[in-house]
């Protein structure tokens, strides 16, 4: 969920279990039935997958990215969970722009940055368990 381009998205293969990268363009040339055998080896690969998606579109499910959820709440989230001192100092550095570079170098200074990612991550693990409790998919801890 955190990789994620403005150029491509990631999907789950739901039935091979696996995540795939495909570039925007990818998809393109693969609905516009281009060719891509002059390609080098690692934009043919995309370009199957891409071909794939589009003759099985079913079988591919996109995955949650940083549209689909706003980091911003989790961190606010994060700082209303916070002693009242570290808390008061953390929602003072997010508001207004530069908030995410502010409350970055606060966590480091506070020296809480390992409870922030521990924090984030579970965020996104309930993000990803929605995800697939959504598409009917498995979801293994």
């Amino acid at each position: 969920m955190e990789i994620q381009t403005n150029e491509g998205h990631s999907y789950l293969n739901i039935e091979t279990g696996e995540l795939v990268y495909v570039s925007d363009r990818a998809l393109r040339r693969a609905e516009d039935e281009e060719e891509y055998g002059h390609l080098p080896d690692w934009q043919q690969d995309e370009m199957k997958i891409a071909e794939d998606m589009v003759e099985s579109e079913d079988k591919y499910v996109s995955v949650p990215d940083r549209f689909d959820f706003d980091e911003y709440s989790i961190m606010e989230d994060f700082c209303y969970r916070q002693p009242e001192n570290t808390r008061d100092k953390l929602l003072s550095v997010i508001r207004g722009r530069g908030a995410f570079r502010r409350f970055k170098d606060t966590i480091i200074d506070l020296d809480i940055e390992d409870h922030w990612f521990a924090f984030r991550d579970q965020a996104f693990k309930q993000i990803a368990k929605e995800f697939c409790e959504d598409n009917n998919i498995e979801y293994i801890d």
